[in-house]
């Protein structure tokens, strides 16, 4: 549609019909002093040279190029289709154990018997399709804390550079307290937005330069909120050469040191044991970060104003010209 930043302009357009009624036009040949033996001679030539059709053509195209002037300052411009903008609710960083331990089978999906980093993928895909309008980000950690993909509305790139993500390709340990400490770095440059940290492990700290508790301290001072999650089943049957016995696969995992990290931040400590528990986990976290809801739009604006501006012009140039075609007739 055609919008007017200014149309209270239009309110111009009478201005000619008003100077012609209130300024005394010039005076005519009639009161002139100089007085000519030959007049009715020069009458009979101005007769002959009035051209009664040429001067309303020049009148009508004024009027013409008077319109479109105005309209050209009143500065139209067309409407595109509204564009709905990406809002900034939170942004969110997704840490994620890749240490050697996260191949430990202990989690069922449809029956079948998967590795603990299946197991998160599946869970986290819906988990990351949900946070429309959120700035999602990955880290993946083992030995050293990587940045996989940095803070982004592109949620369906976060998701593709998780599903890629391989055990062990960070090393076979796990440092916790550089996957913090990279994430407080990273939130640094978006000071603006509510900040969130997910860390997702299924043993303890046993390398990097930073200590976990540590790390949360530095956390805190910034306002970054972590949720820690702790991976693995309790319990699980392994089978032998003596026959079969329950062990538990998850004899590793810090929780104290997890439930820690998350109540000094102000986040909340969560046990993930199956598939279900993960879905849980992951609805309460949308609970308690709920995703913003507000919708923004913008419509394209392109101006209009040069156009009636160049017509205006164009006739304004034709009237010079028939007004030096009638001077030189």
């Amino acid at each position: 549609m055609i919008d007017f930043v200014w149309p209270w302009l239009f309110l111009l357009l009478p201005v000619p019909w008003f100077i012609l009624r209130v300024v005394s036009p010039a005076e005519s040949a009639a009161h002139a002093s100089l007085k000519v033996p030959f007049l009715d001679e020069l009458d009979g030539i101005q007769s002959s040279n009035y051209r009664p059709a040429t001067n309303r053509w020049r009148v009508a195209i004024a009027m013409v190029a008077w319109l479109l002037l105005v309209t050209a300052a009143t500065r139209p411009q067309w409407l595109g289709d509204p564009i709905q903008q990406a809002t900034a609710g939170r942004d969110l960083m997704l840490a994620v154990d890749l240490s050697g331990s996260m191949q430990e089978q202990d989690f069922v999906i449809q029956g079948k018997t998967v590795d603990r980093l299946t197991a998160t993928k599946w869970v986290a895909s819906d988990f990351i399709k949900r946070r429309e309008g959120d700035r999602l980000g990955l880290i993946l950690f083992g030995e050293r804390a990587y940045l996989q993909t940095p803070l982004t509305f592109d949620r369906k790139t976060v998701q593709t550079f998780l599903n890629e993500a391989a055990i062990g390709l960070a090393g076979k340990y796990t440092a916790i307290g550089d996957a913090i400490g990279l994430a407080v770095k990273r939130f640094k440059n978006h000071p603006d937005n509510d900040r969130v940290l997910l860390l997702l492990t299924d043993g303890a700290n046993t390398a990097g330069s930073v200590s976990p508790l540590q790390a949360a301290d530095l956390a805190k001072k910034t306002g970054l909120t972590i949720y820690t999650i702790g991976i693995g089943a309790d319990e699980m049957i392994v089978r032998d050469f003596f026959g079969s016995r329950k062990v538990n696969p998850s004899s590793d995992l810090d929780e104290d040191t997890l439930a820690s990290i998350a109540e000094k931040t102000g986040g909340q400590y969560f046990r993930a044991r199956d598939t279900q528990e993960f879905e849980t986990i992951y609805a309460l976290i949308d609970a308690l970060e709920p995703i913003e809801k507000e919708e923004r739009f913008f419509r394209p604006k392109v101006p209009l104003y040069p156009w009636p501006m160049a017509f205006a012009l164009l006739l304004a140039a034709v009237l010079v010209l028939l007004r030096l075609s009638n001077k030189f007739s």
